[in-house]
Protein backbone atom coordinates (compact mmCIF):
# COMPACT_ATOMS: atom_id res chain seq x y z
CA UNK A 1 0.00 0.00 0.00
CA UNK A 2 1.34 3.43 -1.09
CA UNK A 3 -0.07 7.05 0.75
CA UNK A 4 1.11 10.26 -0.27
CA UNK A 5 -0.41 13.36 1.31
CA UNK A 6 -1.44 16.88 -0.58
CA UNK A 7 -2.18 20.25 0.21
CA UNK A 8 -5.09 22.32 -1.19
CA UNK A 9 -6.70 25.46 -0.52
CA UNK A 10 -10.09 26.56 -0.31
CA UNK A 11 -11.29 29.76 -1.23
CA UNK A 12 -14.39 31.27 -0.01
CA UNK A 13 -16.77 32.92 -2.74
CA UNK A 14 -16.92 35.77 0.22
CA UNK A 15 -15.54 36.78 3.47
CA UNK A 16 -16.29 34.42 6.13
CA UNK A 17 -16.76 36.19 9.73
CA UNK A 18 -16.64 34.65 13.26
CA UNK A 19 -15.63 36.05 16.36
CA UNK A 20 -12.04 35.35 15.76
CA UNK A 21 -11.65 37.13 12.71
CA UNK A 22 -12.65 36.84 9.20
CA UNK A 23 -11.26 34.15 6.74
CA UNK A 24 -10.57 34.59 2.99
CA UNK A 25 -9.92 30.97 2.26
CA UNK A 26 -8.66 27.62 4.27
CA UNK A 27 -6.27 25.07 4.01
CA UNK A 28 -6.73 21.22 4.02
CA UNK A 29 -5.18 18.09 3.49
CA UNK A 30 -5.86 15.04 2.09
CA UNK A 31 -4.63 11.48 2.15
CA UNK A 32 -4.61 9.43 -0.81
CA UNK A 33 -3.93 5.63 -0.31
CA UNK A 34 -3.26 3.45 -3.35
CA UNK A 35 -3.03 -0.19 -3.69
CA UNK A 36 -4.22 -2.90 -6.06
CA UNK A 37 -4.87 -0.06 -8.82
CA UNK A 38 -7.38 1.31 -5.98
CA UNK A 39 -7.66 4.73 -5.06
CA UNK A 40 -8.87 5.86 -1.16
CA UNK A 41 -8.82 9.74 -0.19
CA UNK A 42 -9.17 10.77 3.12
CA UNK A 43 -9.18 14.81 4.49
CA UNK A 44 -7.67 16.29 7.21
CA UNK A 45 -10.00 19.15 7.78
CA UNK A 46 -7.47 21.27 10.28
CA UNK A 47 -8.41 24.94 10.72
CA UNK A 48 -5.58 27.38 11.63
CA UNK A 49 -5.64 28.92 15.28
CA UNK A 50 -8.29 26.68 16.19
CA UNK A 51 -7.69 23.10 15.63
CA UNK A 52 -5.78 21.51 18.73
CA UNK A 53 -3.25 20.00 15.93
CA UNK A 54 -2.23 23.25 14.24
CA UNK A 55 1.51 22.64 15.29
CA UNK A 56 4.71 23.99 13.79
CA UNK A 57 5.33 19.72 12.91
CA UNK A 58 1.81 19.10 11.44
CA UNK A 59 3.40 18.52 7.52
CA UNK A 60 5.54 16.43 9.23
CA UNK A 61 3.80 13.97 10.77
CA UNK A 62 1.83 13.71 7.69
CA UNK A 63 4.56 12.97 6.12
CA UNK A 64 5.14 9.81 9.46
CA UNK A 65 1.75 9.02 8.82
CA UNK A 66 2.07 7.76 5.26
CA UNK A 67 5.52 6.32 5.57
CA UNK A 68 3.75 3.72 8.41
CA UNK A 69 0.27 3.37 6.62
CA UNK A 70 1.76 -0.04 6.87
CA UNK A 71 0.73 -0.09 10.59
CA UNK A 72 -3.10 0.02 9.91
CA UNK A 73 -5.86 1.87 10.88
CA UNK A 74 -5.77 1.11 14.96
CA UNK A 75 -2.48 1.27 15.31
CA UNK A 76 -1.83 4.36 13.23
CA UNK A 77 -5.11 6.61 15.50
CA UNK A 78 -3.35 5.61 18.36
CA UNK A 79 -0.23 7.02 17.57
CA UNK A 80 -1.81 10.36 16.11
CA UNK A 81 -4.05 10.83 19.20
CA UNK A 82 -2.91 14.53 19.67
CA UNK A 83 -3.86 15.19 15.82
CA UNK A 84 -7.11 14.42 15.47
CA UNK A 85 -7.89 15.67 11.54
CA UNK A 86 -5.17 13.34 10.66
CA UNK A 87 -6.95 10.87 12.74
CA UNK A 88 -9.78 11.43 10.64
CA UNK A 89 -8.38 11.61 7.42
CA UNK A 90 -6.93 8.33 7.76
CA UNK A 91 -10.11 6.68 9.20
CA UNK A 92 -11.93 8.20 6.00
CA UNK A 93 -8.75 7.25 3.26
CA UNK A 94 -9.05 3.71 4.62
CA UNK A 95 -12.91 3.33 4.13
CA UNK A 96 -12.61 5.32 0.93
CA UNK A 97 -10.28 2.66 -0.20
CA UNK A 98 -11.91 -0.47 1.06
CA UNK A 99 -15.36 0.76 -0.38
CA UNK A 100 -16.15 -0.19 -4.11
CA UNK A 101 -16.72 3.74 -4.99
CA UNK A 102 -14.26 6.06 -2.84
CA UNK A 103 -16.92 8.25 -2.19
CA UNK A 104 -20.11 6.03 -1.58
CA UNK A 105 -18.09 4.95 2.22
CA UNK A 106 -20.95 4.01 4.13
CA UNK A 107 -24.23 2.68 2.27
CA UNK A 108 -27.51 3.40 3.73
CA UNK A 109 -31.26 5.06 2.73
CA UNK A 110 -29.63 7.99 2.96
CA UNK A 111 -27.20 7.37 0.29
CA UNK A 112 -29.95 5.40 -1.90
CA UNK A 113 -31.76 9.28 -1.81
CA UNK A 114 -34.72 7.87 -0.03
CA UNK A 115 -33.90 9.34 3.42
CA UNK A 116 -32.40 12.95 4.31
CA UNK A 117 -30.68 14.37 7.48
CA UNK A 118 -32.09 17.62 8.51
CA UNK A 119 -29.55 20.60 8.84
CA UNK A 120 -29.10 24.00 10.02
CA UNK A 121 -28.76 26.72 7.91
CA UNK A 122 -25.82 29.02 9.17
CA UNK A 123 -25.58 32.75 8.95
CA UNK A 124 -22.18 33.92 8.88
CA UNK A 125 -20.95 36.90 11.29
CA UNK A 126 -21.12 40.42 9.26
CA UNK A 127 -22.63 44.21 9.24
CA UNK A 128 -26.74 44.09 10.39
CA UNK A 129 -27.66 44.21 6.81
CA UNK A 130 -25.61 41.55 5.17
CA UNK A 131 -26.77 38.76 8.44
CA UNK A 132 -30.23 40.41 7.78
CA UNK A 133 -30.35 39.59 4.37
CA UNK A 134 -28.81 35.61 4.58
CA UNK A 135 -31.62 35.28 7.73
CA UNK A 136 -34.13 36.18 5.17
CA UNK A 137 -32.80 33.35 2.33
CA UNK A 138 -32.33 31.09 4.72
CA UNK A 139 -35.61 31.26 5.55
CA UNK A 140 -37.21 31.81 2.09
CA UNK A 141 -34.99 28.36 1.28
CA UNK A 142 -37.33 26.61 3.67
CA UNK A 143 -34.87 25.99 6.40
CA UNK A 144 -36.50 25.52 9.92
CA UNK A 145 -33.23 25.67 12.20
CA UNK A 146 -31.29 28.46 12.08
CA UNK A 147 -27.98 29.07 13.67
CA UNK A 148 -26.61 32.63 13.80
CA UNK A 149 -23.13 33.62 14.48
CA UNK A 150 -23.18 36.37 17.04
CA UNK A 151 -20.48 38.03 19.10
CA UNK A 152 -18.62 40.40 16.42
CA UNK A 153 -20.97 43.14 15.82
CA UNK A 154 -22.50 45.39 18.67
CA UNK A 155 -24.36 43.21 20.86
CA UNK A 156 -27.86 45.78 20.41
CA UNK A 157 -28.13 44.86 16.61
CA UNK A 158 -27.54 41.13 17.09
CA UNK A 159 -30.39 41.35 19.42
CA UNK A 160 -32.95 42.90 16.54
CA UNK A 161 -31.49 40.80 14.28
CA UNK A 162 -33.17 37.70 16.69
CA UNK A 163 -35.95 40.40 17.09
CA UNK A 164 -36.17 40.27 13.31
CA UNK A 165 -37.11 36.50 13.32
CA UNK A 166 -39.40 36.39 16.11
CA UNK A 167 -41.14 38.77 14.72
CA UNK A 168 -41.85 36.44 11.79
CA UNK A 169 -41.65 32.82 13.28
CA UNK A 170 -42.80 31.31 16.46
CA UNK A 171 -40.18 28.79 17.98
CA UNK A 172 -42.49 25.76 17.04
CA UNK A 173 -41.83 27.89 13.42
CA UNK A 174 -38.03 28.03 13.10
CA UNK A 175 -35.56 27.16 15.75
CA UNK A 176 -32.71 29.44 16.61
CA UNK A 177 -29.61 28.85 17.76
CA UNK A 178 -26.82 30.71 18.11
CA UNK A 179 -22.65 30.31 18.50
CA UNK A 180 -20.58 32.96 20.40
CA UNK A 181 -17.79 31.13 19.93
CA UNK A 182 -16.03 31.93 23.04
CA UNK A 183 -17.04 36.06 22.52
CA UNK A 184 -18.80 36.73 25.62
CA UNK A 185 -16.51 38.25 28.93
CA UNK A 186 -16.92 35.61 31.89
CA UNK A 187 -18.34 38.43 34.03
CA UNK A 188 -21.15 39.70 31.87
CA UNK A 189 -21.80 35.94 29.91
CA UNK A 190 -25.04 35.66 32.46
CA UNK A 191 -26.46 39.20 31.71
CA UNK A 192 -26.45 38.80 28.02
CA UNK A 193 -27.65 34.84 28.38
CA UNK A 194 -30.72 36.95 30.03
CA UNK A 195 -31.17 39.23 27.22
CA UNK A 196 -30.98 36.42 24.79
CA UNK A 197 -33.31 34.30 26.49
CA UNK A 198 -36.28 36.42 25.25
CA UNK A 199 -36.32 35.25 22.36
CA UNK A 200 -36.59 31.69 22.91
CA UNK A 201 -33.97 30.34 21.32
CA UNK A 202 -32.80 26.52 21.37
CA UNK A 203 -29.40 26.88 22.43
CA UNK A 204 -25.99 29.03 22.67
CA UNK A 205 -22.92 27.45 21.63
CA UNK A 206 -19.28 28.37 23.89
CA UNK A 207 -20.86 31.74 25.27
CA UNK A 208 -17.15 31.99 27.13
CA UNK A 209 -13.69 30.72 26.02
CA UNK A 210 -12.45 27.16 26.91
CA UNK A 211 -10.55 26.50 29.97
CA UNK A 212 -12.70 28.57 32.11
CA UNK A 213 -14.22 25.08 33.23
CA UNK A 214 -15.55 26.69 36.26
CA UNK A 215 -17.42 29.70 35.75
CA UNK A 216 -18.64 27.43 32.55
CA UNK A 217 -20.42 24.90 34.95
CA UNK A 218 -21.67 27.84 36.71
CA UNK A 219 -23.43 29.37 33.68
CA UNK A 220 -24.67 25.70 32.59
CA UNK A 221 -26.39 25.65 36.12
CA UNK A 222 -28.14 29.05 35.89
CA UNK A 223 -28.26 29.92 32.50
CA UNK A 224 -31.73 30.35 31.23
CA UNK A 225 -30.51 29.43 27.81
CA UNK A 226 -29.12 25.63 27.30
CA UNK A 227 -25.42 25.75 26.56
CA UNK A 228 -23.25 23.62 24.22
CA UNK A 229 -19.78 22.88 24.04
CA UNK A 230 -17.80 22.96 21.29
CA UNK A 231 -14.71 24.57 21.33
CA UNK A 232 -14.58 23.62 24.89
CA UNK A 233 -14.42 19.65 24.10
CA UNK A 234 -10.81 20.49 21.60
CA UNK A 235 -7.67 18.99 23.26
CA UNK A 236 -9.14 16.57 25.37
CA UNK A 237 -7.94 13.26 24.20
CA UNK A 238 -8.32 10.38 26.97
CA UNK A 239 -11.93 8.95 27.50
CA UNK A 240 -11.01 9.84 31.56
CA UNK A 241 -10.78 13.30 30.36
CA UNK A 242 -13.79 13.67 28.46
CA UNK A 243 -16.08 11.87 31.36
CA UNK A 244 -14.23 14.78 33.68
CA UNK A 245 -15.12 17.30 31.68
CA UNK A 246 -18.56 16.37 31.22
CA UNK A 247 -19.09 15.75 34.70
CA UNK A 248 -17.84 19.35 36.07
CA UNK A 249 -19.61 21.46 33.25
CA UNK A 250 -22.93 19.21 32.77
CA UNK A 251 -23.92 21.09 30.08
CA UNK A 252 -26.70 20.59 28.24
CA UNK A 253 -25.40 19.90 24.52
CA UNK A 254 -21.94 19.02 23.03
CA UNK A 255 -21.50 19.39 19.63
CA UNK A 256 -19.04 16.92 17.56
CA UNK A 257 -16.61 18.03 14.60
CA UNK A 258 -14.60 14.58 14.06
CA UNK A 259 -11.76 16.71 12.39
CA UNK A 260 -11.77 18.23 15.58
CA UNK A 261 -11.89 15.11 18.21
CA UNK A 262 -10.34 12.54 16.62
CA UNK A 263 -12.47 11.30 13.50
CA UNK A 264 -15.07 8.66 13.57
CA UNK A 265 -13.70 6.60 16.85
CA UNK A 266 -13.29 9.69 18.70
CA UNK A 267 -16.98 10.76 18.04
CA UNK A 268 -18.45 7.90 19.10
CA UNK A 269 -16.63 7.64 22.53
CA UNK A 270 -17.80 11.64 23.15
CA UNK A 271 -21.62 9.95 21.88
CA UNK A 272 -21.19 6.89 24.24
CA UNK A 273 -20.41 9.28 27.17
CA UNK A 274 -22.68 12.39 26.41
CA UNK A 275 -25.50 9.38 26.37
CA UNK A 276 -24.32 8.22 29.42
CA UNK A 277 -25.06 11.35 31.27
CA UNK A 278 -28.29 12.09 29.72
CA UNK A 279 -26.66 15.30 27.63
CA UNK A 280 -27.97 15.54 24.15
CA UNK A 281 -25.59 16.09 20.69
CA UNK A 282 -25.86 16.90 17.59
CA UNK A 283 -22.64 16.50 15.03
CA UNK A 284 -21.27 19.42 12.84
CA UNK A 285 -18.34 19.60 9.76
CA UNK A 286 -15.95 22.24 10.71
CA UNK A 287 -15.17 23.69 6.68
CA UNK A 288 -14.45 20.58 5.39
CA UNK A 289 -14.13 20.41 1.27
CA UNK A 290 -17.36 18.24 0.21
CA UNK A 291 -14.59 14.99 0.68
CA UNK A 292 -14.61 15.53 3.97
CA UNK A 293 -18.50 16.54 4.22
CA UNK A 294 -19.23 13.56 2.20
CA UNK A 295 -18.03 11.52 4.33
CA UNK A 296 -19.44 13.26 7.44
CA UNK A 297 -22.67 13.45 6.16
CA UNK A 298 -22.95 9.56 5.76
CA UNK A 299 -21.27 8.77 8.24
CA UNK A 300 -23.71 11.21 10.47
CA UNK A 301 -27.02 9.68 8.92
CA UNK A 302 -26.09 6.00 10.22
CA UNK A 303 -26.18 7.70 14.19
CA UNK A 304 -29.86 8.37 13.87
CA UNK A 305 -30.00 11.59 15.42
CA UNK A 306 -33.13 13.29 14.69
CA UNK A 307 -31.65 17.12 15.30
CA UNK A 308 -30.76 19.39 12.97
CA UNK A 309 -26.84 18.87 12.04
CA UNK A 310 -24.83 21.29 11.11
CA UNK A 311 -23.66 19.45 7.77
CA UNK A 312 -24.09 22.17 5.52
CA UNK A 313 -21.13 23.80 4.94
CA UNK A 314 -20.10 22.69 0.87
CA UNK A 315 -21.37 25.45 -1.06
CA UNK A 316 -18.94 28.21 0.84
CA UNK A 317 -15.81 28.08 -1.31
CA UNK A 318 -15.29 28.63 -5.05
CA UNK A 319 -13.06 25.83 -5.93
CA UNK A 320 -14.78 22.78 -4.18
CA UNK A 321 -15.62 19.81 -5.77
CA UNK A 322 -19.05 19.13 -7.19
CA UNK A 323 -20.22 16.15 -5.16
CA UNK A 324 -23.44 14.68 -4.62
CA UNK A 325 -24.72 16.41 -1.32
CA UNK A 326 -27.47 18.67 -2.09
CA UNK A 327 -29.68 21.35 0.56
CA UNK A 328 -33.08 21.50 -0.37
CA UNK A 329 -35.85 23.04 2.66
CA UNK A 330 -33.65 22.42 5.15
CA UNK A 331 -32.61 18.79 4.44
CA UNK A 332 -29.12 17.47 3.19
CA UNK A 333 -29.91 14.57 0.00
CA UNK A 334 -27.93 12.39 -1.58
CA UNK A 335 -28.15 12.40 -5.20
CA UNK A 336 -27.18 9.36 -6.12
CA UNK A 337 -28.15 9.81 -9.96
CA UNK A 338 -25.12 12.65 -9.99
CA UNK A 339 -21.32 11.95 -10.11
CA UNK A 340 -18.99 13.09 -7.30
CA UNK A 341 -16.74 15.56 -9.99
CA UNK A 342 -12.97 14.54 -8.80
CA UNK A 343 -9.87 13.62 -10.31
CA UNK A 344 -7.34 12.59 -8.08
CA UNK A 345 -5.17 14.55 -10.14
CA UNK A 346 -6.38 17.48 -9.48
CA UNK A 347 -4.78 17.65 -6.04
Amino acid sequence: MKATYHKYILNFKQPSGTSRGVMTEKETWFIVLENDGKKGIGECGIIRGLSCDDRPDYEEKLAWTCANIHLGIDALWEALIEFPSIQFGVEMAFQSLASSNPFLLFPSDFTNGTKSIPINGLVWMGNEAFMKQQIEDKLTEGFHCIKLKIGAINFEEELQLLGFIRQHFTPEQVEIRVDANGAFNASVALNKLKQLSGFKLHSIEQPIQKNNTDRMAELCKTSPIPIALDEELIGVFSVAEKEGLLLKIKPQYIILKPSFVGGFRGTIEWIILAEKHKIKWWITSALESNIGLNAISQWTFLQQNNMPQGLGTGGLYSNNFDCQLEVFEGQLWFRKERDFQFNFDEI
